[in-house]
């Protein structure tokens, strides 16, 4: 099992650090969000470990930001215990919550109960028209051909192809693939849009990726193209 800790207490981490490579998992640790969301969104982990209080990034933003591209299973560890933090945390996408001080065995209890649901989950490909993009393997194919894509390309589509006819703005894309926030001065958003086209457009016979003036960009199929 590969699990992502993401804790700012370094007793704390290390306990957990130590407890799971016991159990002979693979883990990996950040103390703070920042560095928590760019594992979490550049690496595959099979659970994810998430404390709520983090500085730099909160871990409800990093959660926010996983769910947009990805499913990997998220169990919130947090000291907040009130009925509504732990509604916040299940509403931003966790699939479970233990509030500390917690028993390491239940920790582990649950985190083999998440891995074991995730694994029978069927949905692993996104489809818009006849682009196909497998989660697990993490590639993209259109009609068949496989497409090149770089890291930050293939979160970048699959944001747009978890969210299929809808218009997603500068911002929101910006805070969604890079975890930052839309500077206007900035083209990274546009630099990007058009590598991406350049790849899963140019070479077929229809577009997907479709620019909306002063609005931003979408994903979908249209017809008589």
């Amino acid at each position: 099992m590969k699990i992502l800790v993401v804790e700012d207490e370094l007793k704390i981490a290390s306990y957990l650090y130590e407890g799971l490579t016991e159990q002979g998992c693979s883990v990996d640790v950040a103390h703070d969000g920042i560095d928590a969301q760019h594992l979490a969104l550049e690496m595959d982990y099979d659970v994810i470990v998430l404390d709520q209080m983090l500085p730099g990034l909160d871990g409800l933003s990093v959660l926010r930001s996983l769910r947009a591209v990805k499913d990997t299973p998220v169990i919130m560890l947090t000291a907040r215990d009130r009925v509504e933090d732990r509604v916040k945390g299940l509403q931003a996408g966790a699939d479970d919550y233990l509030v500390k001080p917690f028993s390491f065995l239940e920790l582990l209890a649950r985190l083999q109960v998440l891995t074991r649901r995730s694994r029978r989950q069927d949905a692993t490909q996104l489809r818009v028209g006849d682009l196909v993009i497998d989660l697990i393997a993490r590639k993209a194919m259109r009609a068949g051909i496989r497409i090149d894509l770089t890291a930050k390309e293939f979160s970048l589509l699959t944001v747009l192809a978890r969210h299929p006819g809808q218009i997603l703005s500068k911002t929101a894309i910006a805070e969604l693939v890079w975890g930052i926030s839309y500077d206007t001065s900035a083209n990274v958003v546009e630099v990007a849009i058009k590598r991406l086209r350049a790849k899963v457009d140019a070479p077929f016979h229809s577009g997907l990726l479709h620019t909306v003036r002063g609005m931003g960009y979408v994903l979908e199929e249209r017809q008589g193209q």
